[in-house]
Parts: C-alpha cells; sequence; structure tokens
C-alpha cells in the first residue's frame, strides 16, 4: 500500500472534512492550542472553524503559528496526522488563512479547472 505522502490527497478547510472520511486530506490551518500530552492539538481555519488533530506519536518540538499537515479523515471528522510542517512566519510575512480558504472554494467549486483536484477527491 502507497504511503499518504506518496497518494494524491485534496486541500481541505473544516466544512469540507466530513466529505473525505477515511481519506487522505491536506489541512492548513493556525495552532490554537496543544494537549499537554503532545499527542494532539487542534487549528483553526481560514473560516475560524476548529479541527481537531491526532498524532500517532507525541510532539518533539514546539508547535506554534500556521501548520500544513497530511493525515486520514477519521469517522469522527479527527483528521489523524501522518506529517506536518510548520508555515514560518518569520521577517514580517505572515501567512493569509482567509486568502488560501478562498482559493480552496474556488478548486472545489470549479474542479474541471483543477484535474488533481478531481482525481484526488475521487
Amino acid at each position: 500500500m502507497a504511503s499518504i505522502v506518496d497518494v494524491p490527497k485534496p486541500r481541505v478547510n473544516c466544512s469540507m472534512l466530513s466529505q473525505h472520511i477515511n481519506r487522505p486530506v491536506c489541512f492548513v490551518g493556525r495552532v490554537e492550542k496543544v494537549h499537554p500530552s503532545g499527542s494532539a492539538f487542534t487549528l483553526t481555519d481560514g473560516d475560524g472553524k476548529t479541527a481537531n488533530i491526532e498524532l500517532n506519536e507525541p510532539l518533539e518540538e514546539e508547535l506554534s503559528g500556521v501548520v500544513e499537515l497530511l493525515g486520514m479523515v477519521s469517522n469522527k471528522g479527527v483528521i489523524m496526522a501522518t506529517t506536518y510542517t510548520i508555515l514560518r512566519e518569520d521577517k514580517g510575512i505572515t501567512f493569509d488563512l482567509e486568502l488560501y480558504n478562498e482559493a480552496l472554494k474556488v478548486i472545489h467549486d470549479f474542479p474541471q479547472y483543477y484535474p488533481f483536484e478531481m482525481a484526488a477527491s475521487g
């Protein structure tokens, strides 16, 4: 079986999670809260909605700012993260989650123009 990193993954926000149960996704959000155990955290998307993230192993570093992660959506809508990347916001350049969210809506509203997303969605 192919690794989640090797298969096509649609980019989603919180409102799209229920459409991707048991499927790999790419999610970008701002870290809101990290569980004391380090094995779970929450991210807020560009709409201000919160996604729950769980990890197989506890974090080994401090997690803050904007994060992009790859994972599978569970039956409960929790993203079981396989890998994540902290998107650095240094040099005064901040990641515009609202604009990113608008781009996601365009990609999903017009799949005929984004064949990768169409193939990834199913």
